[in-house]
């Protein structure tokens, strides 16, 4: 009875492993996964697909006019000008950096987690896992900071971690690792508004990062090997916000163009200062 009962622990706990692996390799997988999660799982490769496409396709031929609103350095940043049919602003946008000495995957997994997110993020108030369905996924609803004087917001929303190497890998090898996470809003009976008075945001929201070697490094040199000093993260930031309410177009705008460019460059600060002096492990 010992041997049967660890034999079936064993297989339990190879299959949640199995499934784990299978979340966060979830584009490159073909199962599909069945239970009360199947339909979630279903919407969350649906989108994360899309977003994926977005962020590797170039800007010039997105369709659409994209305006460069930020060249500083390493960091562009670009917006197009999108409206609904009732004049809400929705404008798309998309950010470009380089981060020097941090791996994909480290800047993916400081992104993603949602217990450290109120450490870099200033803009949310409270942060609260409501769903937390394997280690890459999570549902998550955050209250923000109101600003004076629309209403408060708040967001719900599912959060995927998921490596993207086989989507991403190249012939010439250039890409050492690729990683994503991404965002979207979902809706749920058993999480209301935190206050009548707030308004609930809708987002599409997904980060992109590729670990590849700057340039005069040496490419032969065996992962194993490979020093922070060899290494640069492409990031790749998308996302689109529908403010779930009345916003003045002209104030949401010129907020969106301060507040992000502020926080990519102050995250990519907390990630650095978060990786410095340790260890660069693999995968990258």
């Amino acid at each position: 009875m010992m041997a049967d009962g660890q034999q079936q622990h064993d297989q339990n706990l190879s299959s949640t492993e199995e499934e784990e692996e299978e979340a966060l390799n979830l584009l490159s997988s073909q199962n599909t996964f069945g239970g009360k999660n199947g339909e979630l799982f279903a919407d969350i490769r649906r989108v994360a697909r899309q977003q994926l496409q977005h962020a590797l396709a170039e800007v010039e031929v997105e369709g659409g006019k994209w305006e460069l609103f930020v060249r500083d350095g390493e960091l562009k940043m670009y917006s197009r000008e999108l409206e609904m049919e009732d004049g809400i602003a929705v404008d798309p946008l998309k950010a470009l950096h380089v981060v020097d000495g941090v791996s994909a995957r480290e800047f993916i997994d400081l992104f993603f987690r949602p217990e450290i997110k109120m450490e870099w993020d200033d803009i949310i108030e409270q942060c609260n896992v409501v769903d937390a369905i394997s280690p890459h996924t999570v549902v998550i609803h955050q209250i923000h900071r109101r600003i004076w004087p629309t209403a408060r917001r708040e967001s719900l929303f599912w959060s995927q971690r998921l490596n993207v190497y086989a989507e991403c890998n190249t012939q010439d090898g250039a890409v050492l690792g690729a990683w994503m996470v991404c965002n979207q809003s979902v809706e749920r009976d058993d999480v209301p508004l935190s206050d009548p008075s707030a308004v609930r945001v809708q987002l599409t929201i997904a980060m992109l990062c590729q670990t590849v070697l700057k340039s005069g490094a040496d490419a032969t040199k065996p992962r194993e090997q490979i020093t922070r000093d060899d290494i640069r993260c492409k990031v790749t930031y998308v996302a689109q916000v529908h403010p779930g309410g009345w916003v003045p177009k002209i104030g949401l705008r010129q907020l969106t163009k301060r507040e992000y460019p502020k926080f990519l460059r102050s995250f990519s600060k907390y990630v650095q200062d978060k990786v410095a002096g340790t260890v660069l492990n693999n995968p990258l």
